[in-house]
């Protein structure tokens, strides 16, 4: 009998390289962020096809304000490019939108579009497509500490009432319920760190990073890394009967 392959439902990936892919093509790094942008439509529909549920997509963090201004204001504006070119796409698709984050820091503009991409796809039931916009791990963990403790001030919580799961269930990808927690991190561009990025969550999670820039990222790259995934040894910090 064979070894049952892992199931991935949430998947993760820092969309990293765009700038890097294009200055090696002697283009302005704002060509790399829109293809960076058309792959998200190409990925988003591999991710489907696999049957992923959440797939998390790292666009924006909350240290990118410091870039170049001309920089920031495109990423600003990739929203508002993204779901007017792919909407319909993601409708006929099923998806549904989600986007965490700071939002009430976003312009107007930015803030708008993502509130009615959420608002349109609201009723889609099938692959949760979570862009992780204004996003930082640490400013998340501090929100949560910051709800948690004012629940406790109001007395609606005992202190030695808390536990990992208040945290988990005070953080953004709360809303995903069993699926908050990513079964899979993939970073590409060849670099090796987490970046401020689901920090409590990934702490059982599977990492894996690719070489290539995200431009470059392809379906046949995500089934591979997904099926190298399906047959890791997930222990939890367990022992399982073949390690003993």
């Amino acid at each position: 009998m064979g070894k049952e392959k892992n199931q991935l439902n949430h998947l993760a990936i820092i969309m990293d390289g765009n700038g890097r892919w294009a200055r090696k093509r002697h283009k302005p790094r704002v060509f790399g962020h829109k293809e960076g942008m058309n792959n998200v439509e190409r990925i988003t529909l591999a991710a489907d096809k696999l049957g992923i549920k959440v797939l998390t997509l790292y666009a924006f963090s909350t240290e990118n304000w410091a870039r170049p201004k001309e920089e920031v204001a495109y990423l600003m504006n990739l929203p508002v490019k993204f779901f007017d070119k792919f909407m319909p796409t993601l409708m006929k698709n099923n998806v549904k939108v989600n986007i965490m984050g700071y939002l009430d820091h976003l312009p107007k503009a930015t803030y708008d579009v993502v509130k009615k991409a959420m608002s349109e796809t609201a009723q889609n039931t099938g692959l949760v497509l979570n862009f992780a916009f204004n996003y930082g791990s640490r400013k998340e963990i501090v929100s949560a500490a910051q709800e948690i403790s004012k629940l406790v001030k109001e007395g609606k919580l005992e202190i030695d009432q808390i536990t990992e799961n208040t945290i988990s269930n005070h953080l953004m990808t709360a809303k995903f319920g069993e699926y908050q927690d990513p079964d899979l991190l993939i970073r590409t561009s060849g670099e090796q760190r987490i970046s401020n990025f689901l920090l409590w969550q990934i702490a059982y999670s599977e990492l894996a990073f690719s070489e290539k820039a995200w431009p470059d990222f392809t379906e046949d790259d995500l089934n591979q890394f997904v099926e190298n995934y399906q047959t890791r040894n997930r222990r939890f910090g367990k022992v399982n009967e073949s390690d003993s």
